[in-house]
């Protein structure tokens, strides 16, 4: 019988915890129903004593996940370990993830602890973590860089405690997959318990191994792998999701296992992440980048045009993309709108549907093609609800000849303002507009755009970074054909994202 390889996201933490990646709680909710939707196993919701916000979205999230397992991370802390628990009260099955450093430089430098000290604080929080729930993960952080036996000592400490799951992070990115996966098999034949337990990988990619490292861990043994979409995350990020996936399911015969991800979901998932993040895959990123179903090079077309297995290792398809151009324009009914939605995976009601079906015309009136990617856009926009701040109008002048200005008129709190405001170009000049009207402190610390589609009518994909004195950061990501009018729609939607963030810290009690 093949194996089963537990998947477990830490987008929502780990993910989260790259500079400029932050979340809103609404942002998190829908990160996390589409994990639960794609079939993920467990979800590691936040680390609810980093913050009342933290702990608010892991409440938030336990709450609403109908299948997977919600997890929040916990230090190997009392206070960590009850705030976990009450966080994750509301969850039909919940997991707390406690971790502590078992490598020497760790103990020495950070921890200031002896080797004898952090076994008695790992047996005293595992067993505290277990009177909460009866799935417990422990973490040995800098792991890769611990004495094997001492590490042993520590596995072994844990899972007698009652730890379920033990992680194998390779925190700082160290390992190869030579050593990584001899490792987990080290601690397999050394560890007298680890039948007990479900041994884990969690691969930072800081020399661009992490995938590499997870895979040589499950042929060793290790049976959860730990990851993000798009493999976001600390520093150089994490294993990404749809890589191990894809590989455990494109070479079965390395990696004979199986996962409960559905695959088709995968596309839509990394796009989501990427619009609420900002921050955008590589055109040549492994199975989500724009280039990795696209063929230049005649030769390849050739085989292409021949068969697709040619130069195709897995289908466009298998991760929820289509090969084909999508054959709807203005003259396209309600039935082949929705036809075409179902075929892309959406499930949306009739109120929802008749709202996209509107803004799938307007788009069509002003674009030639219209393509998967562009329905796709349109409908990750819709999912996000009406703004408190609205774009009326926005009226630019611009070109060789100065002053570049722009005419803005906003909606605000039902009423409309406008400004006419110059610039150092229209760009800038639209953000001055809008500043002028909704006066705030934030500094912008990125403006991005992109090409949804291809061609001179693809819609624009903008992405706008604010950023407060006091370090929070807020992204906001709009679509349109006029990149003029994505650009404002985006800081406008970052704008509102820390109005609401103000207003949701300022009600918020004090962790106690």
């Amino acid at each position: 019988m093949t194996e089963h390889i537990i998947i477990f996201d830490t987008t929502l933490r780990d993910g989260e915890q790259s500079p400029g990646m932050s979340m809103n709680l609404e942002e998190k909710l829908l990160v996390a129903e589409a994990l639960d939707a794609m079939g993920v196993d467990v979800i590691e919701a936040g680390f609810a004593q980093a913050s009342n916000g933290d702990f608010e979205s892991v409440r938030e999230i336990a709450g609403r996940i109908k299948n997977a397992v919600v997890c929040s991370l916990a230090r190997a802390k009392k206070i960590d370990i009850e705030r976990a628990a009450e966080a994750l009260k509301p969850a039909k099955r919940s997991r707390i993830h406690t971790f502590i450093s078992t490598s020497d430089i760790h103990l020495k430098y950070q921890f200031r602890l002896s080797r004898e000290e952090v076994l008695v604080i790992i047996k005293d929080t595992v067993s505290l973590a277990r009177k909460f729930t009866d799935n417990v993960e422990w973490s040995a952080m800098d792991s890769t860089r611990s004495d094997k036996d001492y590490l042993c000592k520590a596995v072994e400490t844990a899972i007698k405690a009652g730890a379920t799951t033990v992680n194998i992070p390779d925190t700082v990115g160290y390992a190869t997959p030579d050593d990584y996966g001899a490792l987990i098999a080290y601690l397999k034949n050394n560890v007298t318990n680890i039948d007990k337990a479900v041994i884990s990988t969690h691969c930072q990619n800081d020399l661009g191994l992490a995938t590499a490292n997870s895979l040589a861990a499950i042929r060793n043994g290790a049976r959860q792998i730990e990851c993000t979409i798009n493999g976001i995350g600390e520093r150089a990020g994490n294993t990404a999701l749809e890589e191990v996936v894809m590989a455990i399911k494109t070479r079965a015969d390395m990696y004979p296992f199986t996962t409960n991800i559905n695959t088709t979901h995968i596309t839509r998932a990394s796009r989501l992440v990427q619009n609420i993040t900002g921050a955008m895959v590589q055109v040549n990123k492994a199975i989500v980048g724009a280039n990795a179903f696209a063929h230049e090079s005649g030769i390849h077309q050739d085989g292409m045009l021949k068969h697709a297995g040619t130069y195709e290792i897995m289908t466009p398809e298998s991760i929820g993309l289509s090969k084909s151009k999508l054959v709807l324009g203005k003259h396209s009914g309600r039935h082949a709108f929705r036809d075409r939605l179902v075929e892309l995976g959406f499930d949306i009601g009739d109120n929802a549907f008749e709202e996209a079906f509107h803004r799938f015309k307007d788009l069509a009136d002003k674009k030639k093609d219209i393509y998967d990617e562009d329905i796709v856009t349109l409908l990750d926009t819709e999912s996000r609800g009406e703004s408190p701040i609205q774009l009326e109008s926005l009226h630019i002048t611009c070109g060789t000849v100065g002053p570049q200005t722009a005419m803005l008129a906003l909606r605000v709190g039902g009423e409309v303002h406008r400004a006419t405001v110059e610039g150092n170009g229209p760009v800038d000049a639209t953000f001055n507009a809008i500043a002028a009207l909704v006066p705030h402190e934030a500094k912008l610390k990125l403006y991005q755009v992109s090409a949804v589609t291809q061609g001179t009518d693809a819609q624009a994909e903008v992405t706008v970074r604010l950023e407060t004195d006091d370090g929070r950061i807020v992204n906001g990501n709009s679509s349109d054909i006029d990149t003029l009018v994505a650009s404002a729609q985006a800081y406008i939607s970052a704008l509102c994202k820390l109005q609401t963030l103000q207003a949701r810290e300022s009600l918020l009690p004090k962790a106690g």
